[in-house]
This record gives structure tokens, sequence and C-alpha cells, in this order.
């Protein structure tokens, strides 16, 4: 089987598709089509599909993968599109499937389940649950598909409760390569239903999944937002945060430095999930001078609103992970704010760094193992999930940022190996589309969802016609 296919031959399976499903657009000429193609958050993911279908049910889904195989045409999915990875979730001489018509969402209180269809954003779901003073594990930014998050990992705010997101699917109703729709869940195909726990779009289309809710509505956060020069005020505060015995799980921060930009500086996301004013949790960071603070009691979608995100056209990020240590801390400082390391990114068009410091507890690991496991072989101690996220505004320029960003997330790998404090793990959904991902995962799960490909997908469709993200390989 062959990913090639002559342009032609995608035409034809278009038009083919046009007359099964009653949303395609295929002209590079209409507007609604450039506005599709174009969907893509980061520009490094916006493509030329030959044809962009929008299948409005299951059904459909059902018969765009039947013709799609039947030709041999390759495809790309595409939930929210927040991933800035090339052909992630878009392609060149292909067809796109976007399933942002799926957007169904049904909330069962007997349950305190929700379902909801894989084309939704987080900001559709929360909004819809927030009528019922309930919530579920997703992003923490409104604006993220459902599918890439709950597919890939999917690190919330409620996680050191309940786990990641895509420990709280119930369900997966999935499309298989041989154009069945099948259940996935801890009684239906349990195998599958594991690897969907991260293992990306290996195994087929999603269409739908069912989540834990949780009763958590009004909370107290905000964003605290500081001058850069509190940099590493800020990174020892966290280390002291981090080594709390018996964290609270309630308590929730992320820290985000703007290392280019010093009118920015840096930003603490910060959230209780209980209406409780400036928990004793925080305590490490509030002698710090902040330049503005919004924290407050609000509901927690009313602060996910307020997320600050970079109005940058290209941007690719790095993953890397380790133990959390103070003198650590200070080298990644150090790493990120040296002027030698900065240049090759500062001479770029509009070039910008930016770091993101993730606390990760043990209970977060515990909790996802709690409910059924995952793929991700992550160790059962506190450690921390750290991303670089640098941009930039030419596409000649992406090679350059590409490659600077790589070599300052190799020095800081470097600097934790040395101090015996890296971890393997990849978080998914803040790596490159150059880092090894799946197999960060550790070779028996690797393995263990080799085993279920070959169950599922025999034929490799997922990996031959599907050649966008990270990949499980042949």
């Amino acid at each position: 089987m062959s990913t090639a296919c002559a342009q032609s031959d995608v035409e034809g399976t278009c038009s083919k598709l046009a007359s099964l499903v009653s949303t395609v657009s295929s002209s590079p000429g209409n507007t609604s089509y450039v506005e599709l193609a174009h969907e893509n958050w980061s520009a490094t993911a916006w493509a030329s599909p030959s044809c962009i279908v929008q299948p409005a049910s299951e059904e459909d889904v059902q018969t765009v993968v039947d013709l799609l195989v039947s030709e041999q045409v390759p495809f790309a999915i595409r939930s929210g599109g927040h991933s800035p990875s090339p052909g992630a979730a878009n392609i060149d001489n292909g067809v796109l499937i976007d399933t942002s018509s799926l957007t169904h969402v049904t909330y069962d209180a007997t349950t305190s389940t929700v379902t909801v269809g894989s084309g939704n954003r987080w900001g559709d779901v929360y909004n819809a649950l927030d009528e019922y003073n309930v919530t579920a594990v997703g992003g923490r930014v409104l604006d993220v598909g459902v599918s890439g998050f709950l597919l890939q990992s999917g690190l919330s705010y409620l996680s050191d409760l309940y786990g990641l997101g895509c420990d709280n699917v119930i369900e997966h109703r999935i499309v298989l390569a041989n154009g069945s729709l099948v259940t996935a869940s801890a009684d239906q195909n349990p195998d599958l239903h594991w690897a969907l726990k991260g293992g990306a779009n290996n195994f087929g289309i999603v269409t739908s999944f069912k989540l834990n809710t949780y009763p958590i509505h009004e909370v107290w956060g905000g964003f605290k937002f500081y001058d850069i020069e509190q940099l590493p005020a800020l990174y020892a505060a966290m280390a002291e945060y981090q080594a709390t015995p018996n964290k609270d799980p309630y308590a929730n921060v992320m820290l985000q430095a703007f290392t280019t930009n010093v009118s920015t500086g840096a930003v603490l996301d910060i959230v209780y999930l209980k209406p409780e004013m400036d928990p004793e949790a925080f305590a490490p960071f509030y002698s710090i001078p902040t330049t503005s603070d919004s924290t407050g009691i609000q509901t927690l979608t009313e602060m996910l609103a307020n997320q600050y995100v970079p109005d940058i056209p290209r941007i690719d990020w790095f993953a890397t992970s380790f133990l959390p240590d103070a003198e650590l801390y200070g080298t990644i400082n150090n790493l990120t704010t040296s002027e030698a390391n900065l240049a090759p990114i500062k001479s770029l068009i509009a070039g910008s760094m930016a770091i993101g410091l993730q606390p990760i507890s043990a209970s977060l690991v515990l909790a996802g193992q709690e409910r059924g496991g995952n793929v991700f072989g992550l160790p059962t101690v506190n450690h921390t999930w750290f991303v670089l996220d640098a941009g930039w505004w030419e596409a000649s320029d992406d090679a350059a940022g590409h490659n600077a960003t790589l070599a300052i997330r190799d020095s800081i790998w470097d600097a934790a190996t040395e101090r015996d404090l890296g971890v393997e793990y990849l978080f998914s959904n803040d790596a490159s589309y150059s880092q090894p991902v799946l197999q960060s995962y550790g070779s028996a799960n690797v393995a263990k969802m080799k085993d279920v490909q070959q169950r599922y997908d025999p034929d490799f469709v997922f990996q031959k016609l599907v050649p966008g993200g990270f990949k499980l390989g042949i």
C-alpha cells in the first residue's frame, strides 16, 4: 500500500465524496475552502488538501473512510487543529477530514457523564456543563479541540484529583479502517480502549467520547503577572511548592515566562478548585510582587476564558520532563534567558521564546491507574513537564526556529540527566513533530499498542494513509 497518489486520482475521489457527503469543499479559490485549510491554529500546520470533507454523522465518517481506503487516498483528521506540527491535522494532496460538525454535547445527570462529539472545542463543552454546575477533565485553553487533547494525553487543572483527560474517557466511539463503527470501553474492546488513552490517531477516527464529570463550578484562581526579573524567585517558589509533602490536590499552577519579551514578563496560572480565597497551598508564591493580578472567585470557565495565548503566526514547541529540583531550575533559567541561546531565535522576524513549567504530582499518575491505566508509563513521583514555545513570522524561518529551539531543549535535557533527574516521558500535547513521542512511553507499552494495532488495523491504514502525527510505525 503506497501513500503516493496522483493529484488527478485524489480529485476523482473528492468528486465521489461530494456525491456521498453533503459538505465537501475542494476549490482553492473558494473562501470557505481557504478558511478551512487555514483553520489550524499555527500557520506551520496550514496545508492545501485536495478537498475538505466535514462529516455530519458517524455514518458519514464510515462512508468517507470506506471510500478513502478503497481508493488508497491519503488523509488527515482534524478536531480543533491546535497542534503546530506540520501534517498532524492537515494534508497536501490528500483529503482533510474536518470533524467540526460532530458537536453534540449530551449530559446525563443520573450517571454524571457527558457524551461529546469529537469536533467540539473545550469552550463548547464547558459552557454546556456550566448549566449543571459540573465540569470535565478538559483543556486549559477553551479553543483546544476535544479529540486531539483526549487522544494524546490531556493535562487539566483537575488532573491531580482525577487523572489526565484520557483517563476520564469511559467510552470511545470509533470508526476503524474497515469502516466499522465500534465502542471501546472497559467492557467492549478494552484493549483498544486502553490504546486510545494516549495512542493518538493510530487506530481509527473517534467520533465521540463519553466522559466523567465532576461537581466543580466556582473556583479561586486567575493569572498573576510579574516582571521577568522575578523569574528566579518564581522558579524557587515552584521548587518549594512541588516539595511540599501531601500536596493539596485541589491546587494547581503553571508558570509561563516570555524570555524574549520583557514587557510581557512571566505569568502564573493559578487555580484552587474550591471557592476559597488565597489558599495556603500557594504560600511560596504570595511574597513575590506582581505587576497585575486577576485572581478571585469565579467559575472555572470564566477563568479559562482569560488564558493568555500569544498571537504569533508560526509556532513550534518542544517537550521534556524531569524531577523537580531548585538547582536544576536555576540552570534552566540561565539557559532560557542566555543571550547566546536566544540570539538565533531573536534573529528571526518576530522571533520569540516562551517557557512553560507544569508540575505533575504522583496523585495524577495514581488517579490514572485507578481508572484503568493509559499508555504513558509515567513514574508515580512528583515531576515536571516542561515546554519551550518558539514563534516567528515567516515560513522561511521554520527550519532555523525549529533547530534553535531544539538546541535549547537538548541543553535542558543534558542538565537534567547530568543530575540524574531526567524522565523519559514526552508530553504529546506539547511535543514537536521531530520528537519520538510514542517511543518515550516505554518498550512494553509500545509493544502492547502494536498488538492492538495488528488486531484493529492489520493493513496499517492509519500508518500508511494517515502520515501525520505521532506514529507507531509498522
